[in-house]
């Protein structure tokens, strides 16, 4: 594996992921308040849907809680761990939204404004780029997430990704044209 090294000073989250393997609650706690803000980012980033992401966020840590004693500080640091964790989790139900089918059609949808139409105008920049986000390739946007939005290093996000940083710039590459690509013909269709 690709996993990065822990460096001298050690893993921040080490003691705590510790206490958790021995069934220390408050030490849980503190965390999850570490660790929740970024698990949410990423997840809510590769699925497109906040209410999924706080359900990936919240399997991430209980495996945490039942898996800390297999953490172990010489394969990666526990950040690295759990970022894999809920990734996978992210592409788990990625993949079953693809398996979804119908015996029935659903009824017809709403055609009416949606709720928070008032709230977000297609004309935000930010709302395109996130529309765009969902449209590229999940290993591109994995790639993305991490480096642009979870403000990692291409060797942190490569090691979370279990590929070289060499694989990892090139999928940062095909991943940048395609949103290029993707809001310039937005823009071209307006």
């Amino acid at each position: 594996m690709n996993w990065d090294r822990v460096p001298k000073e050690g893993d921040p989250d080490e003691d705590l992921v510790v206490r958790i393997a021995a069934g220390d609650a408050p030490a849980m706690r503190v965390l999850i308040s570490r660790q929740l803000p970024r698990i949410m980012a990423v997840a809510t980033r590769m699925l497109g849907d906040a209410g999924e992401a706080e359900d990936v966020a919240q399997e991430t840590f209980l495996r945490v809680w039942r898996n800390a004693d297999r953490w172990r500080r010489r394969n990666a640091r526990f950040s690295t761990w759990v970022h894999r964790v809920a990734i996978n989790l992210c592409y788990d139900r990625l993949r079953r939204r693809k398996d979804v089918f119908a015996q029935h059609p659903p009824e017809l949808p709403y055609e009416g404004p949606s709720p928070d139409a008032g709230l977000m105008s297609e004309d935000d920049p930010g709302r395109r780029m996130e529309q765009a986000l969902q449209m590229i390739a999940p290993r591109q946007r994995e790639a993305i997430v991490l480096v642009y939005y979870q403000a990692m290093s291409n060797a942190e996000a490569a090691a979370i990704m279990d590929i070289t940083v060499d694989a990892l710039e090139s999928l940062l590459a095909r991943g940048r044209r395609a949103l290029q690509a993707l809001l310039l013909k937005e823009r071209v269709d307006d």
